[in-house]
């Protein structure tokens, strides 16, 4: 393949891939799914009634692996079986998809809040009807992002797996990418305003979460807006920096023409990650030394 057109692939997927790990976020933190889900669910427990979506379907890595792999393996037959335009065959695969997740997170949240009635906390059938389309738009947005770039490696960088299994592979991608990186921006910093930065969660303070936004009370869409100022937007940059940059060796140094390049290819991929890992810690150490907690200023003694 021409390096040029396989750079320009690799950058609409990267652009792609950034859109996806976004929303992918935005549509987790709008259910409070994942690692912050925990502690939303034993708030009730706590004596803290709530009203924050609470869906949890499962962890972020398997249920967007199970969202993408149904629009991929829609998608697909679309397309083999039945001829259909490549747009036509991955928006509907993406729509479906949604529509099966957002069924799930409906029946999750309502199973979830119904059986912590013996905790008083009420089933708000409005929070139902508002932020179930939402789950459902940004899930639509995250699977038809994923597609796309499945799509493109299988069918213009040739790669060996089908549609559906880049799918279900890239699904696990973004769902991990989102817990890892998305929810640190989500559950320490939105639920528990009220702890200093950089102390964590004690075990004292679970479930004790922050229900108060910035008008009423707080809810999973007043969550998503925070989110999307940060938590989203940095989840999206790391997704999208992992797709250009796996594909960035194997189509400079490609495996395919000789040993040599295989190798080169393999070094080039660990300096790549020995110098994420090094300006990772370099910005940890300079961020906590900096910004970490606050300490109280000492009152001078006033004397006659």
């Amino acid at each position: 393949m021409d390096p040029l057109l396989g750079m320009g692939v690799l950058a609409l997927m990267g652009a792609a891939a950034t859109i996806a790990g976004a929303t992918e976020d935005l549509e987790s933190d709008v259910g409070s799914q994942s690692n912050p889900n925990s502690q939303v669910q034993l708030a009730p427990q706590m004596m803290h009634p709530h009203r924050i979506y609470n869906k949890a379907i499962s962890g972020e890595p398997p249920s967007n692996a199970l969202m993408c792999a149904i629009g991929g393996t829609i998608a697909s037959v679309m397309m083999s079986a039945y001829g259909l335009s490549v747009v036509f065959a991955i928006t509907f695969g993406a729509a479906i998809a949604a529509v099966i997740h957002g069924t799930y997170a409906a029946s999750s949240f309502m199973g979830r809040v119904s059986s912590q009635k013996r905790f008083k906390q009420p089933l708000y059938l409005d929070i139902v009807r508002s932020h179930t389309p939402v789950i459902i738009g940004y899930a639509f947005l995250t699977t038809f992002f994923i597609l796309v770039i499945s799509y493109l490696m299988s069918s213009v960088l040739n790669h060996p797996f089908p549609l559906p299994l880049l799918a279900f592979i890239w699904g696990i991608t973004v769902g991990a990418i989102g817990s890892s990186t998305g929810d640190v921006h989500y559950g320490a910093e939105r639920e528990y305003q009220n702890v200093e930065f950089g102390s964590g969660i004690n075990a004292a303070n679970s479930g004790d979460i922050v229900r108060h936004g910035e008008s009423g009370l707080r809810n999973g869409i007043d969550n998503a807006w925070f989110c999307s100022k940060f938590g989203g937007p940095v989840t999206g940059i790391a997704f999208g920096m992992t797709v250009f940059l796996s594909g960035w060796v194997t189509t400079v140094f490609n495996p395919g023409e000789s040993i040599t390049m295989g190798w080169l290819s393999v070094i080039a991929g660990l300096l790549i990650v020995a110098i994420l890992i090094i300006g990772n810690r370099i910005i940890e150490t300079w961020a906590r030394s900096t910004y970490g907690p606050y300490q109280e200023e000492e009152s001078e003694e006033v004397t006659a």
